[in-house]
């Protein structure tokens, strides 16, 4: 036996020796995704004991999105393989996971068959660690609502399209005056209840944005005028109730082919006319008084 033979890939052993030790999942599978054989770590990153425990379970079935499946095979089709293929697998004790496949496809000389080569690289926690990040980036700090940046994604994706929407914009009555007045933390809790009170009102599909200091903005997708003007009518009745504090609102419904930043600013012009129309001067409260009680 030949002292060198492990620092060769044409060495059966030094083949054999890697694909055991390899963290990534080896595998070999058919054309119908069934799986022929795979390493160890392929059984280990799929929770199973190994072959029998996938006899229910091809490649195809784990899968969680079937079009994401025939993408990948029409690429290996009409490339040979694919390269960090990101894919959602199901386990078979119902973990979710996030992989990128790299597979190409080699076929047998006796039976004409397709066999497909792959090898899987686990990302599901780095999904996830990216997914916490693009969360702090586009939510307050503070208040946990979404920020400017969310409001700029949106605008982005929906502005180009002909979709339907309304928009809330929210405003704290006197609120630098009582900041001033009670100090920053006292600021601060009121903008965490307001932002509570807003959230409260809405669908969780539907995005609370803070967009300035004491300014917040809700964005109803789908929602026609009827509809936005109806949210607008029950979160003024409810504000009689339950608001921390005093605010004013206004809205606006897009008009064709709007952008939706053009749409928050009519929102915005429509609450200065509310102030104007409606508003009186608002003491503010003395010491020792409540402020959400004014």
């Amino acid at each position: 036996m030949s002292p060198r033979r492990f620092r060769s890939l044409q060495d059966p052993d030094a083949l054999r020796s890697l694909v055991a030790n390899l963290r990534e999942a080896i595998y070999i599978t058919d054309m119908r995704g069934n799986v022929l054989d795979a390493n160890p770590a392929f059984f280990q990153l799929l929770g199973v004991r190994g072959l029998d425990d996938l006899k229910a379970y091809g490649a195809n079935e784990m899968v969680v999105d079937p079009s994401r499946r025939l993408a990948e095979m029409d690429m290996v089709e009409r490339d040979g393989f694919v390269r960090d293929f990101e894919l959602q697998l199901l386990r078979p004790d119902g973990m979710m996971l996030t992989v990128l496949d790299t597979m190409y496809a080699v076929q047998e000389a006796e039976s004409g068959e397709t066999i497909y080569h792959g090898i899987l690289v686990d990302i599901t926690q780095r999904k996830q660690l990216e997914e916490e990040l693009r969360q702090q980036s586009v939510r307050d700090p503070l208040t946990g609502c979404y920020n400017r940046r969310h409001l700029a994604d949106l605008d982005a994706v929906l502005s180009p399209g002909d979709e339907s929407w309304g928009c809330l914009f929210i405003d704290i009555d006197h609120f630098k005056q009582y900041n001033d007045e009670y100090g920053h933390q006292m600021g601060d809790n009121t903008l965490i209840r307001m932002s509570r009170f807003l959230m409260r009102q809405v669908r969780a599909e539907e995005p609370v944005v803070r967009v300035g200091g004491d300014e917040f903005v809700i964005v109803l997708r789908g929602a026609r005028q009827a509809q936005v003007g109806m949210v607008a009518e029950r979160m003024r009745i409810a504000a009689l109730r339950t608001a921390p504090v005093p605010f004013s609102l206004g809205w606006a419904v897009r008009e064709p082919g709007e952008s939706l930043t053009s749409t928050v600013n009519r929102a915005d012009q429509n609450l200065l006319a509310v102030r104007v129309i409606e508003r009186t001067p608002t003491r503010v409260p003395g010491k020792g008084e409540d402020p959400a009680a004014s």
